[in-house]
């Protein structure tokens, strides 16, 4: 098979041109290929001769666009087809042999691209579109002007392998990948800068299309995933504005980020939840439309959505695009009265400089007592009294800020207000982005030692008996950070810290079970496999066995009913718990898993539960393999979220093979996650020290933005280990926690 891939700078490679986003053109495309294989390009055929063993494929003209999005892909296919209700024809390509498994993207496809007609005001702009699932693609896709590529894992969707999770990543990666050719191809940015303008776009479509087509998803609570990798990302004080100046193209890749991805999807929501929906899209329905087969800047789209609303959108998210970070906003009562300041949050705990226009959105009671108002200087106060119909509430009301996490912001309460909030939680009056939120910016608060551990873990218990997939996944991921900083900052307590936070989801494990439940939730479905590995890792002894026991079973059987595609994942990590350089069988039953399955989902479990061993020694072998001919390189950064034990193991092997790692991965962007992977989860400033010595003299700068990021996270972590050192009865507090709750 040949594929191109341009996006950001490559097509320079191929043919001669102004490969810069502006420089539009048009383009006719002829290819000599054998005439066995499948030649596609963005437009339909043309015209076809054959002579002997080659064949000359000529394709029709494209429409004006740029050179980024030329793209050829040569092979054996085989390939389903369906037409839109307007006629375009729209095709899926896979490897022969995989055509079942496409037909899920193709129903997508089909929907999105007529939702978005409808969305957008503008018909798709082409008269075929074509979707190619390639075996070794190092983006999870690539929005090529009517030929999108996509890794396997993004387009395949297997009835009897796939998990509910790989169903719901098809979705919205088939989405976004669909929202560009509007978004992206029509109307393009007008240089890299601008990326955020296709890329948050992009993403947060995306969910809005998933949304309308599976409305039972609840993919906007779900989106608080990304929302939340946004804000730890732009918490570093080595982040980046949205809008980033790039003055060479080998520093574009490095912004494919989470702040142009996340951060950028989050505040268009913002501006959409602040706008109005209707009005939000009728100005978009106006940009595309003058924008069309041209190229726009940040402030055009905000002088479209500024005429659609007569709203101050250049002057409110000029602060939210040009400058990095985003505020904390704290609140107290005096005198019954809600007095906020905003402040720009650092995970470190240091206050920044930067100031924003913030939209603040607060309920009060209840859910129909609500206010909102832009807090445009530093601070700000309003009476409660004249909100709150009920006096008697004023004392004792709880007060949430940021509803539903419209906003990119912390919250800060003072002590009262996030008593009375936590009692909300207990007493299930809060929706789940709510609770979500508190408990989030909480953590935040915590690493940033601007609350105590001890105060996280009780606000913690305050959840057990959640039930919401979203809020009990950032739940499970907090609990896996806390447990790792208390093995390095109070070794002696870790078994009590496990014992806790077992005790939150072991209610989990009672009322999921094993195996899926007729007529259950996608979200029931996906939350068993989280609530699972939880407590595998977490060392809960009846879940380790009866992993093993259904493991065993799949083993002699691999269709068998004991071991589901959900829970698959948890079972493998659950396995190499239990492996050791003494007990080898989990390892190398898995391997055999990987040897004998061809489906792609399916390799990446395996990967990404091989280094979860407690066993130096096998972390060591599992990460060779990594390196090995039998894992394709796109996968290779799957394996790298070593166990905790594997820390020290994971960086000499790093070092020890960096020469051969920048050999094979170092032109793309992949070269980031063996950096950051391997470097962040240390706690030390020694290990920090060691870690910038070592890359002084083998910085590139593919990897220097990540690499700046990745020791700021190490000294985070240190001070961090540090505060819950210094932590005045934490041991007896968490004593406390375990004892009154097991």
């Amino acid at each position: 098979m040949a594929v191109t891939q341009f996006e950001p700078a490559d097509a320079r490679r191929c043919f001669p041109c102004w490969d810069e986003p502006a420089c539009k053109a048009m383009f006719k495309i002829t290819l000599d290929v054998p005439s066995k294989l499948v030649a596609l390009s963005n437009m339909p055929i043309f015209e076809e001769k054959v002579d002997g063993d080659l064949k000359t494929v000529s394709y029709q003209e494209s429409p004006i666009m740029s050179t980024y999005l030329v793209a050829i892909v040569v092979g054996l296919f085989d390939y389903v087809e369906r037409l839109t209700s307007d006629g375009v024809k729209v095709r899926v390509y896979c490897q022969v042999g995989k055509v079942n498994q496409v037909k899920f993207a193709l129903v997508v496809a089909v929907r999105t691209l007529e939702l978005y007609k409808d969305y957008f005001e503008v018909p798709y702009s082409l008269p075929k579109l074509d979707m190619v699932a390639i075996p070794d693609f190092a983006f999870g896709a690539m929005e090529n002007y009517g030929l999108i590529t996509y890794r396997e894992t993004a387009l395949l969707y297997d009835d009897h392998h796939s998990a509910a999770t790989n169903k719901q990543r098809v979705v919205i990666v088939v989405a976004h990948e669909l929202a560009h050719q509007w978004f992206g191809n029509l109307v393009t940015m007008e240089w890299w800068t601008h990326l955020w303008l296709n890329e948050g776009f992009a993403t947060w479509v995306s969910y809005l299309a998933a949304d309308n087509l599976f409305p039972e998803w609840k993919v906007w609570t779900q989106f608080l995933g990304d929302y939340t990798e946004g804000l730890r990302l732009d918490g570093l004080a080595e982040s980046h504005p949205i809008e980033v100046e790039i003055n060479h193209a080998r520093e574009i890749d490095e912004i494919f980020d989470a702040i142009s991805y996340k951060k950028g999807a989050s505040i268009i929501r913002m501006l959409q939840s602040y706008l109005g929906a209707e009005c939000f899209q009728r100005s978009l329905s106006s940009y595309i439309n003058k924008f069309a087969c041209s190229n726009a800047k940040t402030e055009d789209l905000w002088a479209a959505l500024e005429e659609g609303s007569d709203e101050p959108v250049n002057k409110l998210m000029n602060s939210w695009t040009r400058q990095k970070g985003y505020p904390v906003i704290t609140v107290e009562v005096k005198d019954q009265k809600l007095v906020f300041e905003q402040s720009q949050f650092l995970a470190s705990g240091s206050h920044g400089d930067g100031q924003w226009i913030v939209p603040i959105t607060l309920c009060c009671g209840s859910y129909d007592v609500c206010m909102n108002f832009l807090l445009e200087s530093m601070s700000g106060t309003l009476d409660m009294k004249e909100f709150l119909s009920d006096k008697s509430n004023l004392a004792s009301a709880w007060v949430k800020l940021n509803v539903d996490q419209t906003g990119f912001y912390r919250v800060k309460y003072d002590e009262d207000l996030a008593a009375r909030l936590q009692h909300a939680i207990e007493n299930k009056h809060l929706s789940a982005t709510d609770r979500y939120g508190i408990l989030d910016d909480s953590f935040a608060l915590c690493m940033a030692h601007q609350q105590s551990l001890n105060s996280l873990l009780t606000l913690m218990g305050a959840y057990r008996e959640e039930l919401e997939y979203t809020v009990l996944f950032n739940l499970i991921n907090i609990s896996y950070k806390v447990e790792r900083i208390a093995a390095d900052a109070t070794p002696e307590l870790l078994e009590y810290i496990k014992q806790f936070f077992i005790s939150l989801f072991l209610h989990l494990e009672d009322k999921l079970g094993w195996e899926p439940k007729t007529g259950e939730s996608h979200l029931d479905a996906m939350l068993r496999g989280e609530v699972l590995t939880a407590l595998a890792v977490f060392g809960h002894d009846l879940t380790l066995k009866e992993a093993t026991r259904r493991f065993c079973a799949f083993l002699d059987d691999r269709n068998t009913p004991l071991l589901h595609p959900d829970i698959r994942k948890a079972a493998y990590v659950a396995v190499m718990r239990k492996v050791s350089t003494s007990n080898r069988f989990g390892y190398e039953s898995l391997l055999r898993v990987y040897r004998e399955t061809d489906l792609s989902q399916e390799k990446t479990r395996v990967l990404s539960s091989l280094t979860s061993s407690p066993d130096p020694n096998i972390i060591l072998e599992a990460l060779n393999f990594l390196l090995s001919s039998e894992v394709r390189p796109q996968d290779a950064v799957l394996g790298l979220s070593v166990s905790r034990e594997g820390r020290e193991t994971a960086w000499t092997w790093l070092k020890d093979n960096w020469e051969h790692i920048s050999k094979i991965w170092g032109s793309g962007y992949l070269i980031t996650h063996f950096v950051n992977s391997i470097v962040s989860p240390f706690a030390s400033f020694e290990k920090a020290e060691e870690i910038e010595e070592f890359f002084a003299s083998r910085t590139k700068s593919k990897i220097a933005r990540t690499l700046k990021q990745s020791i700021e996270r190490v000294h985070l972590n240190a001070n961090w280990v540090q505060s819950v050192q210094n932590e005045e009865h934490l041991a007896k507090a968490l004593k406390g926690l375990v004892l009154g709750k097991i």
